[in-house]
């Protein structure tokens, strides 16, 4: 066959899910990284597995028309985007063929219609949270974000899909740091301090979180690092301590310790006022999430009269959009500082209609069809690993006329669909939102409804 720093020429006929190009030699796959399909290139061996080989391009024999240069002067190192070598247009073309794929090979599904990914009109600068890793330089302590498939953290003064005060959040850390000779956390070791620099920003308010994750409940010189983020940030409205001791890839710790301000932000959602918790999920694109609620709610086709289950529902955001279109809803989510965040986010839009459960979904959905209690209307909001096959058992006895599921993981939104599919319901609409550019994710809201028998 072929070895590792072989080159060879390929004819890129496809892509992965994860952007990466796919060829054949001699009926051997090889994985190219940052090939688009269509390309022709001499692609240089890097690793040799039983199955399939990845190679990185080594020279273009002919170029796709859809091929730019990256905006990101780490692109090519840093593991945040993957496909910032296609043009904008492109990258929706190619997501909504994810969605395709996935539904057809996973999910058994034919003649589907897939709609064409809502994109952004200007896809920069959009992310309201950021969670920087820090670490051990090799004088001064560094931040970024990590190399593809590793913790290798890749420096960068600024991230074209942050909104600024991100970025200026983890130098404002970076300068404290530095200036008080305070540790970076070392993951091999488990010394240190200060892992992470986090972040969350109000699009609308303007409001700014800013989580510092270290390893102890107390930091030195506080007073002074809220000064340098005040300097720096106009809207500097929460800073909190989060600590977390334990070795391992969690981010969040979940004891939470108030430095400066408020415990939370306020943003707006459409005419919806929403706090921010530093453990709560809020979506982090707010532009396309009012598209993607907005489009929600228009397949769940509610009259006043629904009863509306939303399941992992976080701070209630589609609860409260649904509250204002039903006659009532109940918001489950196993979080419950994000439930209790939910109850606060009815009460300040004057919402009356709503009732909110914490625990995890296929145990309270179970508990409450047992009592009688059940949905017109479903939405699923689920994790990246979809819903627990006993909640869709439960949907699929309870027989609501509609489920909308909301995924951000093509994969289990199409194994979930086949199940529900081959149990009473049928998919009636699928649109794919592009709710992360320059990434390989894509967020897709699904309309199921129930076929009467």
């Amino acid at each position: 066959m072929f070895s590792k720093n072989d080159v060879i020429e390929l004819e890129i006929t496809g892509m992965t899910h994860e952007g990466m190009g796919v060829g054949k030699k001699d009926g051997f796959a090889v994985f190219v990284q940052g090939a688009i399909d269509g390309e022709k290139v001499k692609a240089k061996i890097i690793k040799v597995l039983k199955k399939y080989a990845v190679a990185r391009i080594h020279e273009f024999i002919e170029k796709s028309p859809y091929r730019k240069e990256p905006f990101c002067p780490v692109y090519n190192r840093c593991g945040g985007c993957s496909l910032q070598h296609m043009i904008y247009e492109k990258t929706l073309l190619f997501k909504r063929q994810v969605v395709i794929d996935n539904l057809t090979r996973i999910g058994g599904l034919e003649n589907i219609t897939v709609k064409d990914t809502i994109g952004m009109e200007n896809p920069y600068n959009y992310r309201n949270k950021a969670q920087y890793p820090v670490g051990e330089g090799k004088e001064d302590p560094v931040s970024g974000f990590y190399a593809k498939r590793s913790h290798e953290i890749i420096e960068s003064d600024v991230c074209g899909i942050q909104l600024p005060d991100s970025d200026k959040a983890k130098r404002a850390v970076l300068e404290y740091m530095r200036k008080y000779s305070v540790p970076a956390y070392n993951e091999e070791t488990g010394h240190g301090l200060i892992r992470h620099v986090a972040t969350k920003i109000g699009f609308h308010t303007g409001e700014t979180m800013v989580i510092i994750v270290a390893t102890k409940s107390k930091i030195p010189h506080t007073e002074d690092l809220i000064s340098m983020l005040k300097k720096e940030i106009s809207g500097l409205k929460s800073v909190v301590l989060n600590v977390n001791s334990k070795r391992g890839n969690v981010i969040l710790g979940q004891k939470n310790i108030s430095l400066y301000g408020s415990s939370t932000i306020t943003d707006r959602l459409g005419s919806l006022y929403f706090e921010i918790s530093p453990l709560a999920f809020y979506q982090v694109n707010p532009v396309q999430t009012e598209i993607l609620y907005d489009k929600a709610i228009e397949f769940a086709g509610l009259t006043g009269k629904e009863s509306v289950f939303d399941l992992y529902c976080g701070i209630g955001t589609i609860s409260l959009f649904a509250a204002q279109k039903a006659k009532n809803v109940v918001g489950v989510e196993i979080v419950e500082e994000a439930t209790e965040a939910a109850k606060k986010n009815a009460a300040k839009n004057n919402l009356c209609n709503t009732d909110f459960y914490t625990g995890k979904a296929e145990e309270i959905v179970p508990e409450l069809y047992e009592k009688g209690i059940k949905a017109d209307v479903v939405f699923v909001d689920p994790p990246r690993k979809g819903c627990d096959e006993k909640l869709l058992k439960t949907l699929v006895d309870m027989s609501p006329e509609r489920i909308v599921y909301v995924s951000c993981n093509p994969s289990t939104l199409a194994r979930d669909l086949k199940y529900l599919t081959a149990n009473g319901f049928e998919v009636k609409e699928v649109q794919p939102v592009d709710m992360f550019p320059w990434t390989h994710h894509v967020e897709t809201v699904v309309l199921m409804s129930r076929v009467d028998k």
